[in-house]
């Protein structure tokens, strides 16, 4: 899949294509709905397919201060729309200046001008433009002038109608609440957080025999709820996930104050320091908990460690999906 950054950079000899257009962010099941008819349409159409979304979310300069929480960085939003047969990916700088960009200029400027659009594919509720003014009526009709056609695609909903719509809304909750097993359902895999492995206060592998590399991650992305989890740890390096037992909070019997997500990978010696890695959250174990003595949080991490090898073995330790 190529990718570029700014409409102006889109290769020269892209031709027409079937462009879907949002941020997308979780590419969650709704999502990849409206993705694989975009992909789906251009293999019909001979033509490519491209998605079009935004860095950094359109709310970070709409709303500053009030953007959500990120569920997908951009490398990985990337990967994933690969794995979904998409052709390209056109990441626009959403500045202030796009914000003003009215629906009209929007459509000739980006979907006609640069990515020579033969078909848009967006969700039924889709807005765009200056102030959200574009709808999907105004986009089909503005298609009509300039010679593209529009395929809006129903939002889809969890076991039927009736059931709470997808969207990276209600995917936050639930991450935020820690329930990454809702989250995962919604999502068609398991919640991702990544980051680079630093040192952390050494209590793991010094104190307690359970050594663990400890995630320094973006400010802006979504971290479930404090818990000990079960998970898999993925090495930038080589690809490979491992199981590993997962804790999210502030060390509460050692009186912590700062936030850390930290792995133990099961069955596992090495140094990781510096390395970039990924952690997929399937399942919560617990809550955090303060104990009174070393022994009885030693007893509870090898609890811990063996119910993650148990889960995650049930899986077949095949990694995330």
């Amino acid at each position: 899949m190529q990718r570029w950054r700014g409409v102006d950079a889109t290769p020269a000899d892209w031709g027409r294509s079937v462009v879907t257009i949002g941020v997308f962010d979780g590419v969650h099941l709704g999502h990849r709905e409206i993705i694989r008819r975009a992909v789906a349409d251009a293999k019909e159409r001979g033509l490519r397919s491209v998605v079009l979304t935004f860095d950094p979310h359109p709310a970070a300069v709409v709303r500053p201060g009030a953007q959500p929480l990120i569920l997908t960085e951009l490398e990985h939003k990337g990967d994933l729309l690969a794995e979904l047969g998409v052709d390209g990916m056109c990441v626009v700088p959403f500045t202030h200046e796009f914000s003003q960009l009215a629906a009209e200029s929007f459509v000739h400027d980006v979907l006609v001008e640069h990515l020579h659009a033969a078909v848009v594919v967006v969700g039924e509720n889709f807005r765009f433009g200056h102030k959200a003014a574009g709808d999907v009526t105004m986009l089909t009709e503005l298609g009509r002038t300039f010679g593209f056609s529009v395929d809006a695609v129903p939002l889809a909903a969890q076991n039927g109608e009736l059931e709470t719509v997808y969207s990276s809304t209600y995917v936050r909750s639930c991450v935020a609440a820690g329930d990454v097993e809702a989250a995962a359902a919604a999502l068609g895999r398991p919640h991702r957080v990544s980051g680079l492995v630093v040192r952390g206060a050494n209590r793991g592998g010094s104190q307690l025999g359970f050594p663990t590399a400890n995630l320094h991650h973006a400010p802006d992305v979504a971290v479930p709820a404090d818990a000990i989890y079960a998970g898999w740890l993925t090495r930038a390096v080589d690809g490979k996930p491992l199981p590993a037992a997962i804790s999210v909070g502030t060390n509460p019997t050692f009186a912590g104050r700062e936030r850390t997500v930290e792995a133990h990978i099961i069955d596992f010696s090495g140094d990781l320091y510096g390395e970039h890695v990924s952690l997929d959250f399937v399942e919560r174990l617990r809550e955090q908990r303060t104990y009174d003595a070393l022994e009885p949080l030693i007893a509870q991490i090898t609890e811990d460690v063996a119910e993650s090898g148990k889960i995650l073995g049930l899986l077949g330790l095949d990694g995330p999906l």
